[in-house]
């Protein structure tokens, strides 16, 4: 029998050495401790064998009380699943309780694109902070995801803002492929100027704090929603700077493959989703053209 704190601390370090995302495990994480206080609170229960499937009903109950959106607890519903079938698989439980829960139906928006004078008012209104302009060039000219932009190491950068030659490697993850991107100008003058002001560290990540540790998501996603703000543009997430970019390309008759290699789609009905949103001209060749 295996009580609450220690079956927790073994799924973290198990979502660790499966090379999961630190954005993922610290999410799960979490999930899964709320989930574990409200049955240890509520139900006075501190052994995984005890739960039941009625006992993650009441947890769930709970987060709709609190007003949770279904998006948001469908994500700690996927959470509960992994973390079940971890326990199952370490055999800490015979049955797994969360089986029979359903994710609740809600509809996808669409995804936000901005429009050329918001995502010229975001540039003009970071352009005083180099380290988050590079962020936003790099996120606006790449499409790459933010989890892959924290993660980024010295070693993965080739700059050469003189030429068209640089570029950025993204390693492969559980959710995306291996790739080499190409920087155009804009982003390459921008990362250029941050890495000649970047703060002396022995740390490697590029983006780094002004002590040298390295940037985490949470303080990218504070330091964008800052300037989104600042710069009068509503209702956009980091997120809209990929969907910007993808959007982009597919109205300048960019070819569908490329654009989902680049962006690290694993299937390309992933990308091809976009063609909903967007309407695509006949112009050809335009990989990298900027925003």
């Amino acid at each position: 029998m295996i009580k609450f704190d220690a079956a927790h601390a073994g799924f973290v370090s198990d979502l660790g050495v499966k090379d999961r995302a630190p954005s993922t495990i610290l999410a799960y994480g979490k999930d899964i401790q709320q989930l574990l206080e409200h049955i240890n609170d509520e139900l006075e229960k501190s052994h995984v064998h005890q739960i039941a499937t009625d006992d993650i009903k009441s947890f769930l109950d709970h987060l709709d009380k609190k007003s949770y959106t279904k998006k948001s607890i469908s994500r700690k519903i996927n959470s509960i699943k992994t973390f079940f079938r971890f326990l199952k698989v370490s055999e800490f439980i015979v049955e797994d309780p969360s089986t029979l829960i359903t994710h609740p139906k809600f509809e996808t928006p669409p995804p936000r694109i901005l429009s050329e004078t918001e995502y010229r008012a975001l540039r003009d209104a970071a352009r005083g902070d180099t380290r988050t302009y590079a962020i936003i060039e790099l996120l606006l000219q790449t499409g790459i995801r933010i989890g892959e932009l924290a993660n980024v190491r010295l070693k993965d950068l080739n700059l050469d803002a003189e030429k068209p030659s640089s570029t950025i490697m993204i390693p492969e993850s559980r959710t995306t492929l291996a790739r080499t991107i190409p920087l155009n100008k804009a982003a390459a003058s921008a990362m250029q100027a941050y890495v000649n002001d970047r703060p002396k560290t022995e740390n490697d990540y590029v983006f780094v704090t002004r002590t040298g540790n390295p940037l985490l998501v949470r303080n990218i996603r504070a330091s964008i929603d800052r300037y989104f703000k600042k710069a009068g543009i509503k209702n956009a997430k980091v997120n809209d700077l990929r969907h910007t970019w993808i959007a982009h390309h597919i109205t300048r008759g960019t070819s569908l493959v490329i654009i989902s290699k680049m962006a690290g789609h694993k299937r390309l009905a992933t990308t091809e989703k976009y063609l909903a949103y967007v309407e695509s001209t006949e112009e050809k060749g335009m990989d990298l053209e900027e925003l």
